[in-house]
């Protein structure tokens, strides 16, 4: 089993920054990819950053050039690094990891989702 684990969440100004985190740990072979997710209440879950192996990298939109993800293998972590933060930013920020485990399977799982709020 594996087990994600999130920190980072809090509450900001508009304008400022922050960053979360997510720590993976278990039954770990390698971890394919990582995503950041967010939840604004009575909307859906949407994608805000994904990164794979390869390095490749893709961002909502609405993020491009103020959020960026990153990942530390050897920690099993991945990271939201998130500047100039916008009201409409406010959410349940969750991080997803694509796990191959110790039996060779491949899983997607869920951290429990970190609280943001943006405001003044």
């Amino acid at each position: 089993q594996v087990q994600l684990v999130e920190s980072g969440g809090g509450l900001v100004q508009p304008g400022g920054s922050l960053r979360l985190s997510c720590a993976a740990s278990g039954s770990i072979f390698s971890i394919h990819a990582m995503g950041w997710y967010r939840q604004a209440p009575g909307k859906p879950r949407e994608l805000v950053a994904h990164g794979t192996t390869g390095g490749s990298t893709n961002y909502a939109d609405s993020v491009k050039g103020r959020f960026t993800i990153s990942r530390d293998n050897a920690k099993n972590s991945v990271y939201l690094q998130m500047n100039s933060l916008k009201p409409e930013d406010t959410a349940i920020y969750y991080c997803l990891m694509e796990v191959i485990s110790l039996d060779g399977g491949l899983a997607e799982y869920w951290g429990q989702g970190t609280q943001v709020t943006v405001a003044s």
